[in-house]
């Protein structure tokens, strides 16, 4: 993570989860039919809580763009199997890495794994990246 990071690495970890949270909702388990819509929810959820907690807002006047410019991604995983049967539970392999030519001091990421997208039968991959402007 970059020295400049817009909000403290706990921030964005809430932002993430919470937007986990909201997107998968109630499922119980992958749905590929509805992976595209989880994706998108998640990403305009973080990418609007980015824009939200780090605009100056001053009284009277209009709010002044955020310092960064944002880019959210999210990765969904189906694991192989089923979670209620451990047993057969098995993952699909995945590497991902993100490399970047930009101001070590100002610019950087942040990547989350949801926990809690496990029981559902998932990895769910968060990357936060922002780039001062």
């Amino acid at each position: 993570m970059a020295a400049a990071s817009p909000l403290p690495t706990e921030q964005l970890q809430k932002i993430a989860s919470s937007a986990c949270e909201q997107a998968i909702g109630d499922a119980a388990l992958y749905d590929h039919s509805k992976v595209a819509d989880w994706n998108t929810a998640i990403i305009q959820t973080i990418l609007k809580s980015l824009i939200d907690a780090t605009t100056v807002k001053t009284e009277g006047a209009e709010p002044a763009q955020p310092s960064y410019k944002y880019i959210a991604n999210s990765t969904v995983i189906q694991h192989i199997g089923s979670p209620s049967e451990p047993e057969k539970h098995g993952r699909r392999g995945m590497h991902s890495a993100v490399g970047a030519y930009w101001n070590n001091e100002k610019d950087g990421t942040y990547s989350y794994k949801w926990e809690a997208a496990e029981k559902k039968g998932m990895d769910i991959v968060i990357t936060i990246t922002w780039i001062a402007i």
